[in-house]
């Protein structure tokens, strides 16, 4: 069964409460982003302060061991770019 996901530069986003996935479990790395905080914008509640985990997509490491990078990012536009830019650069 073909499942339809939301994409961002073509790879698959999965959201679920404040965790949001980036990347294919296909490939060797996906992006785990959990939303901190929130702020108000106007009248939409919006994602401020993001944790980014690089996380290996290998079950057989330890979860200590999956974890290739982190960091923090303001905004959820922010957290993307820096995702995409590692999935790209690890994925190499």
């Amino acid at each position: 069964m073909e499942q339809n996901f939301l994409t961002y530069k073509g790879k698959p986003l999965v959201r679920s409460g404040d965790i949001i996935y980036y990347g294919s479990m296909k490939d060797a790395y996906v992006v785990m982003m959990q939303i901190r905080s929130k702020k108000m914008q106007g009248d939409q509640e919006v994602a401020d302060l993001i944790l980014l985990q690089l996380l290996a997509t290998d079950e057989t490491l330890s979860i200590k061991d999956r974890v290739a990078n982190k960091g923090e990012r303001h905004g959820l536009a922010e957290a993307m770019e820096l995702a995409d830019i590692w999935l790209s650069r690890y994925s190499k």
